[in-house]
């Protein structure tokens, strides 16, 4: 088969950060655009990005990309796609769609052009005009940008963030993609101590866990693709099969958290253990002005309250007041945050080392690095 044009989608401001996963697994011709990056692959490489990718939203294979300012051109553009290669004659293919800045502004009607003209070539291929639609799942979506239609296949299903570990959420948890982005873009190692002191549901504690021990973050969770015949099963279980031989769960992790809330605690002891670091991460009840950091060097990734996301001003400036205290305290330490708050350099007291803008959910916000001391080299921060 000849090299199939793949889209792996990134949440806005984390486009970088899902190159450079990318990258690190090898591929090399990659296209950063606006909420994706293009890169190019087989069967095999659909496997794997959806099983490694910790920061991506989706893995789309692209069918094809064309101009469409009437339904007609829509029509024929889809039409002209090789649908059948892919989807099988019992195949459920469903048409999710959007429109930008393009003529074609009704959706509803996009969706349903589309739909008509991918029956029309499945119903040439096949010499049917009826599909019962009840084996896999091919998810298309038409994607109108400036007047350019782009057609593409979902190999994913749920999103890349569902990993299987969190089953209840807590009234404002970050999104695993966004948490272990926040990792990434720290300083933070396994050698180095790591804790957040606002911690809810535990998500970017397990996230960190996941990265210090190798794990590819898509192990546990099914994708859409799995059972396609363009993708078989041997490649699936190659995939993991690689996966499983690169974790490496003896490494010592130092990951610990806290939180005011007894109710998140209990959430988070329960994501905790379904993730597999039930004795590597260690969670305690208690307002940030009681916690105690253990070790130097150490790093602190937070999602701090703030009343926007949990209703209570007084509460989330006290809380803030509080987490620039602790920084005066241990000055070895590095400090990441994620706050719509424009108060936090305020209480620590200077600038951030580094700003960068990031959206948790639609709220847009600002990642604050402040950077303390690297650890001095060949040494290993232990309590």
């Amino acid at each position: 088969m000849e090299k199939l044009q793949l889209i792996a989608t990134a949440p806005m401001g984390l486009e970088a950060v899902v190159a450079r996963e990318l990258r690190d697994l090898g591929y090399t011709d990659l296209q950063v655009e606006n909420g994706r990056v293009n890169f190019t692959g087989g069967p095999l490489d659909i496997c794997r990005t959806n099983l490694w990718l910790r920061t991506a939203g989706r893995i789309l294979i692209k069918m094809g990309e064309f101009l469409a300012t009437t339904f007609d051109e829509l029509f024929e553009g889809t039409k002209a796609l090789d649908w059948p290669t892919w989807i099988p004659n019992d195949g459920e293919f469903p048409v999710n769609g959007r429109s930008q800045k393009s003529q074609l502004t009704s959706v509803p009607a996009c969706q349903s052009i589309v739909k008509k003209a991918v029956v029309d070539k499945m119903s040439a291929q096949y010499g049917t005009e009826w599909f019962p639609e009840n084996g896999g799942r091919y998810v298309i979506e038409v994607t109108l940008m400036n007047d350019r239609a782009m057609l593409t296949l979902d190999t994913t299903g749920d999103g890349l963030h569902k990993r299987g570990y969190r089953k209840v959420a807590t009234e404002a948890p970050i999104r695993e993609t966004l948490a272990a982005a926040l990792v990434q873009l720290s300083r933070w190692n396994p050698e180095r101590p790591l804790y957040d002191p606002f911690c809810g549901s535990g998500t970017i504690l397990i996230e960190a866990a996941m990265i210090g021990w190798n794990i590819a973050p898509g192990l546990r969770r099914s994708f859409n693709s799995e059972g396609w015949p363009l993708i078989p099963n041997e490649l699936w279980d190659e995939a993991r099969d690689e996966a499983f031989d690169l974790v490496k769960d003896d490494v010592p992790l130092q990951i610990a958290g806290s939180d005011i809330d007894p109710g998140a605690i209990e959430i988070a002891e329960a994501a905790i253990k379904k993730a597999g670091f039930g004795k590597e991460i260690k969670l305690s009840v208690q307002p940030v002005a009681k916690v105690k950091l253990e070790g130097d060097y150490g790093v602190i990734i937070t999602n701090p309250p703030y009343g926007e996301r949990l209703g209570d001003d007084v509460q989330a400036e006290a809380a803030m007041r509080q987490f620039g205290l602790t920084a005066l305290h241990y000055p070895t330490w590095s400090y990441f945050s994620i706050s719509p708050s424009t108060s936090i350099e305020h209480y620590f007291g200077r600038p951030a080392d580094k700003k960068r803008k990031l959206f948790n959910g639609r709220i847009e916000c600002n990642y604050l690095q402040f950077f303390g001391p690297l650890p001095p080299r060949g040494s290993r921060s232990q309590p």
